[in-house]
């Protein structure tokens, strides 16, 4: 069975085969379901807790 993630930024899940992954200098891995997800957490350095469309869940 294939293992499924959640989204780093809006937690989501991932199914196999999808989305994108970023690896930090330190080894973090980050998983994105979308560029969407991507662009808003590293480029534009925007916390999820204050996005309507994502889930509240997730900080």
């Amino acid at each position: 069975m294939p293992r499924t993630f959640k989204c780093s930024f809006c937690g989501t899940e991932i199914g196999a085969g999808t989305g994108l992954m970023h690896v930090k200098n330190d080894g973090t891995i980050l998983r994105f379901c979308s560029s969407k997800c991507r662009k808003n957490m590293l480029k534009l350095k925007r916390v999820s807790r204050h996005i309507k469309w994502s889930s509240s869940k997730v900080t």
